[in-house]
């Protein structure tokens, strides 16, 4: 009789421990894709330090060496952090940074090795890693590119990596591959000029059980969504557009579910279950990168290259084709537009009532994100360049410069620059957040930042 009471608390022990483990990962305080869940860039209650010293290791948890060169940011569930990078002898060859016109592509005809980390977030310590392919790269890549640009995608029982030309592969929480898929060669290039080979950069997102990839490439762009279980594709439709590099986001009109694209022949909604298209728009910036945020029902764009860098404030029951003409100047389902100040690189912030637009050139400007009013415009340093996008935390925005300067600022509507942190590397990466963390990961470097 004893024994059976023992097995019957055992068991009522474990499955205590089974709910209150899943009572605790809640998806939105999870790091879960680029810029976080939903892309939002935002993650308040972590409880950061203001200002660090990564030499002296003040408010450092721990820093490790990443090898080969990667420009996918971080992404975190529960303690497991996911990181990719690609390895070769001349991984770090022709990599620059700054402000330039140069469209070349990098030559090199290495071996690389396309790699997946799982790292303790806590300590550093790499738990596994996996090899996901091996080859000469089929794209060449820019200088301020690398052969793993994505970011990976979880949900908790799976991690999605897309490598580009060299596959999309998804593994279980133990780094177990369960399927992957090969889609020849995505041709990421500058369009005006076919020989300018950049590199593959939209991240997968992961929503409600299915993996959804954006291929905005020179020859059969589409859209598709795969059962993130088995990899079976569940819809795949084509676009008509230049080679672009955004990643798509989730909104919601009242319980319908859709999917964001940012992009320059064709931004827009797609219905999620379907892929049906719900709205498109053209114009904007020829060589779409930033990725769409949610928020205030509405779907906010920005691009920038050619004579037009729009803001876009989109109205989330757009349908139809609302392409603004010029003789309209504005359209129902547009609540708001600037004709220019968008971003080339980096993704908007949207945080507390404020849009926060960061440019190569390191200005930052504040709009009020109702109506689009511009607040402040400010100068972060003179004579640096921006490419990571900003996040937010507790009242603070984090902008890292490429040369590794992170700036803190205050949020709100009056301009506070707070700290300067230097990171010693180059830096051209998003930072993740999780409770009590920051990652920052530079050119060769993961770096943790926590109060001690």
């Amino acid at each position: 009789m004893k024994k059976y009471i023992l097995i019957v608390v055992g068991f009522l022990s474990l499955l205590f421990t089974a709910f209150i483990s899943v009572e605790e990962v809640d998806p939105e305080r999870q790091w879960s894709q680029f810029r976080g869940y939903l892309s939002s860039g935002v993650f308040d209650e972590a409880n950061l330090p203001l200002t660090w010293d990564v030499k002296a290791k003040d408010n450092i948890l721990w820093n490790i060496e990443v090898p080969g060169l990667g420009l996918s940011s971080p992404v975190i569930w529960g303690e497991k952090l996911f990181i990719t990078t690609a390895i070769s002898s001349a991984d770090k060859d022709g990599l620059k940074t700054g402000i330039y016109g140069d469209i070349g592509s990098v030559e090199d005809e290495s071996e690389n090795e396309w790699k997946l980390y799982c790292i303790n977030k806590r300590t550093g310590e790499v738990i596994w890693d996996k090899v996901s392919c091996r080859g000469i790269p089929k794209q060449k890549r820019h200088p301020k590119s690398s052969h793993a640009n994505c970011s990976v995608a979880t949900d908790g029982n799976f991690v999605v990596v897309f490598f580009g030309s060299e596959g999309l592969y998804c593994y279980d929480m133990d780094g177990n591959l369960q399927w992957e898929k090969d889609f020849g060669v995505l041709r990421s290039v500058f369009f005006r000029v076919k020989s300018a080979e950049w590199e593959f950069a939209s991240s997968p997102i992961i929503y409600q059980g299915s993996v959804i990839i954006q291929c905005d490439v020179m020859e059969n762009s589409f859209l598709a969504s795969y059962d993130v279980k088995t990899g079976e594709e569940l819809w795949k439709r084509e676009r008509d557009e230049y080679p672009g590099w955004c990643t798509p986001n989730i909104y919601k009109e009242n319980d319908k579910v859709r999917i964001a694209v940012n992009g320059y022949k064709h931004r827009g909604g797609y219905d999620f279950a379907t892929g049906e298209e719900i709205w498109r728009m053209s114009g904007g910036g020829d060589i779409q990168i930033p990725t769409p945020i949610i928020g205030n029902e509405l779907i906010y764009f920005n691009s920038a290259h050619g004579p037009d860098s729009p803001i876009l404030a989109i109205k989330n029951n757009a349908e139809g084709d609302i392409t603004i003409n010029e003789d309209q100047g504005s359209h129902p389902f547009v609540k708001w537009s600037i004709p220019r100040g968008g971003s080339y690189m980096q993704t908007m912030l949207l945080y507390e009532g404020y849009i926060y637009n960061l440019g190569w050139n390191g200005r930052l400007v504040c709009y009020n994100a109702e109506n689009g009013d511009e607040i402040y415009n400010e100068k972060l340093g003179r004579s640096i360049s921006f490419t990571a996008s900003p996040v937010a935390s507790d009242d603070r925005i984090y902008a890292v410069s490429d040369k590794g300067n992170v700036y803190v600022i205050k949020s709100g509507e009056e301009y506070e620059l707070l700290s300067k942190n230097k990171l010693n590397d180059v830096c051209m990466v998003t930072p993740a957040i999780t409770d009590n963390i920051i990652f920052f990961r530079t050119q060769s470097q993961l770096v943790a930042v926590s109060k001690q």
